[in-house]
């Protein structure tokens, strides 16, 4: 099996995923510093490995791991040693550490949000607004970034006074390109700032989940402060990034699909389509590290061997042409059915998903509605991926705003 080395650089990621698809269901890769792992490339196989109970996520398994193979300092040990949450355990361990995650965050509590995330929208919109006419903006900065950082900091009892801190530190813990110098020292800045934040919530409470986690813990539900501050941190990170990810390939997407943009504007398509196509066909998670495999087990015709690692490669898997037929690699904003996995399948199932789909939305059709006129400021193929092997990230978006609607020329 010809072993494929990951692009530190994420300089062709549809070039990449095909090159994965085209390996076989299950292909060796080699992660940026040289780590080896298997992935997972087709839909049907991820699914049952996402709920197979052989597949696991403590990292002890890893025979890697055992044999000392992983330095401390590797860019990717946040992703694949982030400490003890719901995302490293399985079993009554992992449902205990999920429930009152979850519990937060069902789609009718997440409704309950609505309200505020609407007023954040249209306060991003007025600032869109009032930028210099005719000037190129930076739509992720400007409105993809700030709206879901504020909704999942109001939701979690965040200081906004700490964004700054936490934009520079999440920037290092999901890129390849952090020196190896930097990376233990990052991950003790985010420790740090992260065990501040639960220390001011206990003793400051307020009507946020850090602070229902704290009380949680303190009634009887035995969560340690390790996993109070890894679970905020998990939510945090995982809580906006996706996000910033699917507005902006939302954005990306009608730009370059000129006729299905003018569909969606004109109300013949609807915006439910458009997020789900744009999470299947340039989902905002390229790569999920990690779990291991405690025995060998069949896939296709392979074999993920024992001890071994796996990845979930979900911009691979997301234009499968054995779930989506051979229309897979085209973007189709009225495909149905369309029963992708960018969230996830099985019990590690993004407990989030209602609310980054309840953000985008609200975000995209009033983003539209005030600035129909919204096109790319430059062409597609300059658009640029951070260096992040695990995110679909851009490093900007710049746009051109148009007039907005009701306004003079």
């Amino acid at each position: 099996m010809t072993r494929i080395a990951l692009d530190p650089f994420v300089r062709d990621l549809d070039g990449e995923s095909a090159a994965l698809r085209a390996a076989g269901p299950l292909a060796e890769v080699e992660l940026p510093g040289g780590v080896h792992v298997y992935a997972v490339t087709r839909h049907a196989e991820a699914r049952a490995l996402l709920t197979d109970s052989r597949v696991v996520k403590d990292i002890n398994v890893w025979n890697a791991w055992q044999r000392g193979e992983i330095p401390m300092d590797w860019p990717l040990i946040g992703l694949a040693n982030p400490g003890r949450s719901m995302l490293t355990v399985d079993g009554a361990d992992h449902r205990r550490l999920r429930t009152l995650v979850a519990q937060a965050l069902t789609v009718k509590r997440v409704e309950r949000l609505r309200e505020g995330i609407e007023a954040l929208t249209n306060a991003s919109l007025e600032k869109l607004a009032a930028l210099p006419a005719g000037a190129p903006v930076d739509l992720k900065a400007e409105f993809a970034y700030p709206l879901p950082m504020n909704v999942i900091s109001e939701l979690m009892g965040v200081d906004a006074a700490d964004h700054p801190r936490l934009k520079e530190l999440f920037e290092k813990f999901f890129s390849t390109q952090t020196p190896p110098e930097e990376v233990p020292q990052m991950m003790a800045d985010l420790g740090t700032l992260f065990t501040k934040i639960v220390d001011s919530k206990r003793a400051n409470p307020g009507d946020d989940l850090t602070s229902a986690l704290i009380a949680a813990s303190e009634d009887g539900d035995h969560l340690s402060d390790e996993e109070i501050v890894n679970t905020l941190q998990l939510i945090i990170a995982a809580g906006h990034e996706t996000t910033i990810s699917l507005i902006v390939n939302v954005v990306e997407a009608l730009a370059t699909h000129p006729e299905q943009r003018r569909k969606v504007l004109d109300g013949e398509i609807g915006w439910d389509g458009v997020i789900e196509e744009t999470l299947r066909w340039n989902t905002p998670t390229s790569h999920v590290l990690i779990r291991f495999a405690t025995e060998d087990i069949e896939v296709g015709d392979r074999i993920l061997p024992k001890g071994e690692g796996l990845i979930v490669s979900f911009g691979a898997l997301g234009r499968d042409e054995e779930q989506y037929g051979p229309t897979a690699g085209e973007f189709d904003a009225t495909r149905t059915p369309n029963r992708h996995i960018a969230f996830g399948h099985g019990p590690h199932i993004c407990p989030g998903a209602a609310l980054s789909r309840l953000e985008a939305g609200i975000a995209l059709p009033a983003l539209y509605e005030r600035f129909p006129e919204l096109d790319l400021a430059v062409p597609a193929t300059e658009l640029r991926n951070k260096p992040i092997v695990t995110q679909n990230d851009l490093h900007e978006l710049p746009v051109e705003l148009g007039c907005p609607f009701g306004h003079d020329a």
